[in-house]
């Protein structure tokens, strides 16, 4: 019997990065969703819709489709992709000295059989008091205008940290490793590739 083919419904490089350490093959698709905000959601429950939403957008036969989103959040304030230098400078600067919070929810969805399966990850970020200068040098070096939060944790945005706390660190790029492994070898999946599983 062949293994299904897997598919990450996402464009994002950071998540196809991530997804090469795991050494298996696999396509993107984008799934082309509604991203919008919807009125009295929680950041919980908007990276949950969104993962399951890409993973239900792909149609393919006999297939493990990946769906992962991500909502940062400053207290009650969603922190959205910067896209300028100048709006990241920003963000930064009312993020010195705070607890960040990232959800991240992953999901695995069988095309043979409907299964779908989901893990939601919280991590907390405490940024370090931030000086202006250092922060515009932060963003000029680092360059994080798609990046929710206005950092790149996997690069030089670690010196803007005085703490994290997380079960995964691969959940703060976007999808979250550990969790998405699980979810993958209850789908049949065995990893690392080529492993048995245990038999239950």
């Amino acid at each position: 019997m062949s293994s299904p083919q897997l598919i990450l419904a996402s464009t994002s490089p950071y998540r196809r990065s991530l997804l090469e350490r795991l050494r298996i093959s696999f396509s993107t698709i984008d799934p082309g969703i509604d991203e919008t905000l919807r009125p009295d959601e929680s950041p919980m429950q908007r990276a949950s819709r969104l993962a399951q939403g890409k993973c239900e957008a792909v149609s393919a036969a006999d297939a493990l489709v990946i769906g992962s989103d991500q909502v940062a959040c400053l207290n009650d304030e969603v922190l959205r992709k910067p896209g300028s230098a100048d709006n990241a400078i920003a963000q930064l600067m009312r993020c010195s000295d705070q607890k960040l919070v990232f959800w991240t929810a992953v999901s695995v969805r069988s095309t043979a059989t409907g299964q779908h399966d989901q893990r939601l990850v919280p991590s907390e970020v405490q940024m370090r008091v931030l000086a202006r200068r250092e922060v515009e040098h932060y963003v000029a070096a680092d360059n994080p205008l798609d990046c929710a939060g206005s950092f790149k944790w996997e690069s030089l945005g670690i010196t803007l940290f005085q703490r994290i706390k997380t079960e995964d660190p691969t959940a703060l790029e976007g999808l979250p490793l550990i969790a998405l492994c699980d979810l993958l070898r209850h789908h049949g999946l065995p990893l690392p590739l080529g492993a048995k599983l245990n038999q239950h």
